[in-house]
């Protein structure tokens, strides 16, 4: 589970088994968990967090978009290299 970055006690990851998906990124704090289209900066899933929580996760994403699709890339290519 690549960790692509932490703010605000927010751990934005990957799943090596998700990379055939669309973009996407996890999102976990304090024992909650999220998924969230990267492109559309859609919510897939929302395992408890509250929506002021997730209206600022999805100002993260936002702002940093391109460094999750950047690695979305690398994480692709390291498991296409094996």
């Amino acid at each position: 589970m690549p960790t692509v970055f932490i703010q605000k006690g927010y751990r934005f990851f990957f799943y090596a088994a998700d990379l055939d998906e669309p973009i996407h990124v996890h999102v976990e704090k304090s024992g909650k968990n999220a998924k969230f289209w990267v492109h559309s900066i859609g919510m897939a899933m929302n395992g408890g967090f509250r929506e002021h929580e997730l209206n600022e996760i999805k100002r993260i994403i936002n702002r940093h978009a391109n460094e999750i699709i950047a690695r979305w890339h690398e994480e692709q290519n390291k498991r296409d290299d094996r």
